[in-house]
């Protein structure tokens, strides 16, 4: 398990400021780990290493905080600006020696998605992770390399470090839409139910479909980052690496599919609950035009006739305010009864 550098390290190291955390430091050499939470100026001296592959981890870097790695590992600047700036897109781009590649890491809390952006340089011997902020927990990275079966695989460079990565953005992905999935049964219960509210169902079916376009929008590219490191001119990657890549690929696919699938069964949804509110308003409109004819018909014929029949406080100031009662009261008791039944 990485650790972080201890304070003397740091003071001892102002290079290891970096960023917004203190940037974390790993090497392997034969499939075990070597050293770890070494400083930054120390990458070097372990990639000069025959068969030691270098992991280091930034989080929330400046441009001129790449500049250290980015002697060492020669990278151009426009991969530089792109790992230091937000909101890019999910892509990989191929440079001489070294790739870049950006992706998200979405994290679903209740009906809030959040996107994780994640960029890395990878190199043979060298995997640099760049991170914006500190929400992506690096342990859960880490964990997943030491129990990874890849990392057995002699010679096969930072491969593996990039595949454990990858195998865990998307295992995210896939966890996240099985969140919104969960999240669209309830929508469904809601519109089915015998309750129905209406601003329930909307609010919770809006935000469901702004989930999954956001979800849609870094989870397809995923499929074209997945197919370069497949291709077989890519040097970066040990042939024998291919199969693991391959399952990651086959995930992708599966959540590009979850995905359209959540979001035609969401715009079912919305279509069902505008079918089910207008049969609900002629089932309203039948009851309250079948009430209304039976009430006319008394109400034509006294009408008609004139009929003004002695009651109880005729001609007096006491039936006045008895008929006033009587009014209020049926009409209250007829509001909170149409308001029950959500009729108004």
């Amino acid at each position: 398990m990485g650790s972080h550098p201890s304070e003397t390290d740091i003071e001892a190291h102002p290079e290891n400021r970096i960023g917004t955390a203190p940037p974390r430091t790993r090497a392997w050499r034969g499939g075990e780990v070597v050293a770890e939470g070494f400083p930054v100026t120390e990458v070097s001296d372990y990639l000069e290493q025959d068969g030691t592959v270098v992991w280091l981890d930034l989080c929330g870097p400046r441009q001129e905080d790449l500049r250290v790695i980015s002697d060492e590992l020669g990278l151009d600047h426009l991969a530089v600006e792109d790992a230091v700036s937000r909101h890019e897109r999910t892509k990989l781009d191929r440079y001489d020696g070294y790739m870049f590649v950006n992706m998200y890491v979405p994290v679903v809390d209740g009906a809030e998605l959040t996107l994780r952006e994640l960029s890395a340089f990878v190199a043979k011997g060298a995997l640099v992770t760049v991170r914006q902020d500190g929400g992506l927990d690096v342990d859960t990275l880490v964990r997943r390399w030491d129990e990874s079966p890849a990392a057995d695989l002699d010679g096969a460079g930072a491969g593996f470090l990039l595949y454990g990565m990858l195998d865990l953005v998307v295992d995210q992905q896939l966890a996240a839409v099985q969140a919104l999935d969960e999240e669209a049964d309830t929508v469904e219960e809601l519109v089915f139910g015998d309750e129905f509210p209406v601003k329930e169902i909307q609010h919770r079916s809006y935000q469901l479909r702004r989930n999954l376009a956001s979800l849609r929008r870094i989870a397809l590219p995923m499929r074209e980052v997945l197919n370069s490191l497949l291709r077989r001119d890519n040097r970066l990657v040990d042939p024998k690496l291919v199969p693991y890549l391959q399952d990651v690929y086959d995930h992708t696919l599966r959540v590009a599919e979850w995905t359209d699938g959540l979001r035609d069964l969401v715009a079912d949804l919305l279509d069902t609950r505008l079918a089910l509110q207008g049969n609900r308003m002629n089932e309203v409109m039948k009851k309250v035009t079948s009430w209304a004819a039976i009430i006319a018909v008394p109400t034509a014929v006294t009408g008609f006739y004139g009929q003004n029949v002695p009651y109880p406080g005729f001609s007096n100031h006491t039936g006045f305010v008895t008929s006033t009662i009587v009014i209020i009261v049926c009409s209250v008791g007829l509001y909170l009864i149409f308001k029950r039944r959500d009729w108004l």
